[in-house]
């Protein structure tokens, strides 16, 4: 069984490498030469999704915030209630729910980048 405390550092590591992934994410917006609103016209998104290391960092960014944002809300879960079954379903249906996140953000990414 894992410890709380080594799951907690899990939760401010994917905090902290968010922050730095979406930081990335925004500069890939703003190299765009006609400029930052332009990136977000359709055909400019859908041909970011060709670019290997772009659509690496969208990976990485839904993983990151997909681990980070269920382990929030099973602390927040914890907080409401105590007890072993209410602790073993709270953690089975958040790792199911961010397995489920991964899978349809990572399908959406693979078929935006055949478009």
């Amino acid at each position: 069984m894992v410890r709380e405390s080594s799951i907690m550092k899990v939760h401010y590591y994917t905090g902290l490498a968010a922050i730095v992934l979406v930081a990335i994410h925004i500069l890939f917006r703003l190299t765009v030469p006609e400029g930052y609103s332009a990136s977000l016209e359709y055909e400019n998104v859908i041909a970011n999704y060709k670019n290997i290391s772009y659509t690496l960092v969208l990976e990485l960014i839904l993983v990151t915030v997909a681990v980070h944002g269920f382990n929030g809300l099973r602390v927040i879960l914890l907080e409401l209630r105590q007890g072993d079954a209410w602790e073993s379903a709270v953690k089975w249906l958040c790792i199911a729910g961010a397995v489920a996140i991964i899978a349809y953000g990572t399908r959406t990414i693979i078929l935006a980048s055949m478009m």
